[in-house]
């Protein structure tokens, strides 16, 4: 916050208090001044429902003041005047810090406990496993989906297919740092709508999904000169670059003729974000675990 929006801010909420003393002592004058002295507002209702002008019980006048003392107080103990961060110097980020260190030697422990075991055995123990599944439902089922079987765009779990590489390492990678794939757009370097459809034909085909004898020669060539080195020449993928196989029955964002002519003409760009800040080196492994024991 700047020099001039804090005195904005501190002197906008020291007058606004002032006027709240002001108004009550102002309001408290305009009506009778003593038991007795109450008269009628001049409104009538029916014919004969008439108000009277009473004055506020002192009670609610005293509940007001307290209330106004009560803001003073915090103000003073907390921040709430410009930068000024109050006596007890307390800050929602400062808490926030607190209780997450609090958290950290609480639960610590427990994790670390997995921190040297082998990954082989890692996978197969039910207690790092049940952690794990903790891990996942808090921040994986958003978009791998509660089942973890995905959904378009999202890679489904449980099928051991792996954009990125299943290994311990690969996953962990994915889980800390994220990844982010990109495919870009291919229709102005096809050349025309019938070399995209050629080019589905093709892609089709390398799964079994079309027969071989429906492609045409230069979808091969095309594929060989713009695709393979990405998806390699027999289009089995390259997990480094996250080039999805294509010769499986696996598809991210669908294997109907329209899914992959959108993809060839539009591209695709995922991103799958970093968490390896907030979780951590040993909560990593043991999510990573997790995800592993899901395809086996």
């Amino acid at each position: 916050m700047t020099a001039f929006w804090s005195w904005f801010v501190a002197a906008g909420t020291i007058v606004f208090i002032i006027w709240c003393v002001w108004l009550i002592g102002w309001s408290a004058k305009q009506g009778p001044q003593n038991k007795g002295d109450e008269e009628l507002v001049g409104h009538k209702w029916d014919g004969d429902l008439e108000e009277w002008n009473n004055p506020a019980p002192k009670w609610w006048l005293y509940l007001y003041f307290i209330t106004i003392a009560w803001a003073i107080g915090y103000l003073i103990f907390f921040p709430g005047i410009g930068i000024f961060d109050g006596v007890f110097g307390w800050t929602s980020a400062g808490q926030y810090e607190e209780e997450m260190q609090r958290a950290e030697e609480r639960y610590a422990p427990i994790y670390e406990k997995f921190a040297a075991m082998e990954w082989d055995e890692l996978v197969q123990n039910e207690e790092a496993l049940a952690l794990g599944g903790s891990l996942y439902a808090s921040y994986c089922t958003t978009c791998h989906g509660s089942d973890a079987r995905g959904a378009p765009g999202y890679p489904n779990l449980t099928d051991n297919d792996w954009q990125w590489g299943g290994s311990e390492q690969n996953i962990i990678t994915s889980i800390a740092n994220g990844r982010i794939a990109v495919m870009t757009p291919w229709a102005q370097v096809l050349g025309s709508d019938e070399a995209v459809d050629d080019m589905v034909t093709y892609v089709q085909s390398l799964s079994g999904m079309v027969d071989a004898s429906a492609v045409k020669d230069s979808a091969k060539t095309q594929f060989t000169t713009f695709c393979a080195a990405c998806h390699m020449p027999t289009g089995v993928g390259n997990p480094v670059l996250g080039a999805p196989n294509l010769t499986d029955d696996i598809w991210l964002y669908g294997s109907d003729a329209d899914t992959i002519r959108t993809a060839i003409v539009q591209g695709r760009n995922g991103q799958m974000p970093a968490h390896g800040e907030f979780l951590g080196e040993n909560r990593t492994r043991i999510l990573a675990a997790y995800v592993k024991s899901l395809s086996q």
